[in-house]
């Protein structure tokens, strides 16, 4: 089926969902100028979540996408937990940080029953999932309401893998894309291949729609992933200099500075490999550490030095995620963005 006709949608575009850098208004803009605005929702309470699905059916009556994770989590591991403390410490008496005050929480939870209560009141159009996919129980309840069902894959096998899972397109994630990479088969980061590498493969290997990401910036990257195959492209870094876009002061100047040139794949905010712009922590302590605990654990204890530091207009110690090509950063609507993506 062609992606258009399966998702609703008028342009081959998807954004990208950037929790911590957007909400429902990024989302609204862009499925208003005919592409697939995504709301990324493993932050969310249930209240927030039904807050945000709220203000979106006000306010637009095309398809959307709501995103999740669905990622096990780990065990505490208290040994883990005080080394991850003692490798900061020098930057908690740097800034004055009590180190006995930091919790264990990590604001990220998996797709859960309770979520599929919120959304079932909703009926997103679209729902997509990072690392893999949760309990059939659990998609069969979006399939009962009609939902169309994407997830991310980094690797053939992975697409291949959840086409075998009932998926109804695949997120295709090259290397090149910003944040957290969507991998659950393998953790290994040199199975990780480029953009315009994957999108032929997973083409080749599966009977779904297959969406590109990582890397793309205006309509010439859309239309060589569509020249490969690819029947939409989901673009992200593009979109975070956008009006309706949350972006922190901070992260806005990194990304529109020549540090954003140079990013790399940490584990130090997370836990979790995800692809940022290059800062003091990710210097001192190399981009990945085996002192960070697993995702999505290490985020408790870099929260207080993000704050401070960001209250000093620095970016430190905070996650500038962000993909290898931030020359489509645009500092105009999503909505224009879109369009302009779409080589309108």
């Amino acid at each position: 089926m062609n992606v258009h006709k399966l998702l609703g949608i008028e342009l081959p575009i998807i954004q990208a969902p950037m929790a911590g850098v957007q909400g429902h208004a990024l989302a609204i803009s862009v499925s208003n100028a005919g592409g697939l605005g995504s709301l990324p929702c493993a932050m969310l309470s249930t209240e927030g979540l039904r807050k945000e699905l709220s203000l979106i059916r006000s306010q637009t009556t095309k398809p959307y996408n709501v995103n999740f994770f669905c990622h096990v989590p780990p065990e505490p591991d208290k040994p883990a937990e005080r080394e991850w403390l003692k490798t900061l410490s020098p930057y908690f008496d740097e800034y004055g940080i009590d180190e006995t005050t930091i919790t264990s929480q990590s604001g990220r939870l998996p797709f859960s029953a309770e979520a599929a209560d919120v959304l079932e009141e909703f009926r997103p159009p679209v729902v997509s999932f990072h690392f893999g996919l949760p309990e059939l129980k659990l998609l069969e309840r979006i399939r009962g309401w009609g939902g169309k069902i994407l997830s991310t894959a980094t690797t053939v096998d992975e697409a291949i893998w959840l086409e075998e899972h009932g998926v109804d397109a695949i997120l295709a994630q090259g290397s090149e894309a910003g944040g957290h990479r969507g991998f659950f088969l393998t953790k290994d980061p040199d199975t990780q291949v480029s953009t315009m590498a994957l999108i032929p493969q997973i083409v080749q290997a599966v009977n779904v729609p297959v969406i590109a990401a990582g890397g793309i910036a205006d309509a010439n990257g859309v239309n060589a992933a569509l020249a490969l195959g690819a029947s939409a492209a989901q673009i992200g870094t593009a979109y975070m200099l956008c009006h309706e876009a949350t972006t922190s002061q901070v992260h806005r100047v990194a990304l529109k500075s020549n540090s954003a040139r140079v990013t790399a794949l940490t584990n130090l905010f997370s836990g979790g490999l995800a692809r940022g712009i290059v800062n003091r922590l990710m210097c001192e302590l190399g981009p990945i550490n085996h002192a960070a605990p697993e995702f999505p654990l290490a985020s408790s204890a870099i929260a207080p030095l993000r704050a401070k530091a960001e209250s000093l207009g620095r970016g430190d110690f905070s996650p500038l995620w962000a993909g290898q090509n931030v020359s489509g950063c645009k500092e105009i609507s999503a909505a224009a963005l879109t369009r302009e993506l779409a080589g309108l």
